[in-house]
C-alpha cells in the first residue's frame, strides 16, 4: 500500500492517504515517516483517507498493536474516511484503543464531506500533494 502524507503547518493538519493493499508494514512505515518528519507536530489534526484502499490485510490484533503507538496529542482531532465495512470496523478498533489511552478525538466517516466539516476544513487536499502516490508504478 503506498501511503503518503502532506503536512500543512499553516493550518496545523496532516493529510494522509492510502491506496491499494493496506497491511501492517505499510502502516508502520507511514507512522514512522510521519513521526520523524521535521514539520510534524503531535498537536496537529489529521485527515486519513482510506477510500482508495482496495484490500485490507490487517487483523484486529495487529490494529490493537498499532494503536498502542502514540503519535498524536490527546487534543488532536483525527478523521478517518473509509469506504468499506471492514475498514470501518478496524478503524473503530483503532479508535477504541486510542480512546482508552486518552485520545478521544478520533471519528470515522464514510463520506469526506462529514470529515471535512468535523475538522473545520473547506476542501480536500490536492492529490498532487501526495508525492509517493504519484510516482511511476507507485515506486517510493
Amino acid at each position: 500500500m503506498p501511503a503518503d502524507f502532506y503536512i500543512d503547518t499553516q493550518h496545523g493538519i496532516v493529510y494522509s492517504k492510502a491506496t491499494g493493499v493496506l497491511d501492517r508494514a505499510a502502516v508502520l512505515d507511514h507512522m514512522d515517516r510521519l513521526s520523524q518528519h521535521p514539520e510534524f507536530r503531535p498537536e496537529f489534526n489529521q485527515l486519513l483517507d482510506f477510500r482508495e484502499t482496495t484490500k485490507v490485510e490487517l487483523t484486529a490484533e495487529q490494529v490493537q498493536v498499532l494503536a498502542m503507538r502514540k503519535i498524536f496529542s490527546e487534543r488532536s482531532k483525527r478523521a478517518f474516511v473509509v469506504s468499506s465495512d471492514l475498514q470501518f470496523g478496524l478503524s473503530r478498533v483503532f479508535e477504541a484503543y486510542r480512546n482508552l489511552a486518552g485520545e478521544k478525538g478520533i471519528s470515522i466517516f464514510r463520506e469526506m464531506a462529514g470529515a471535512l466539516s468535523w475538522l473545520g476544513l473547506s476542501a480536500e487536499p490536492d492529490p498532487k500533494l501526495f508525492t509517493r502516490l504519484n510516482l511511476p508504478n507507485n515506486e517510493a
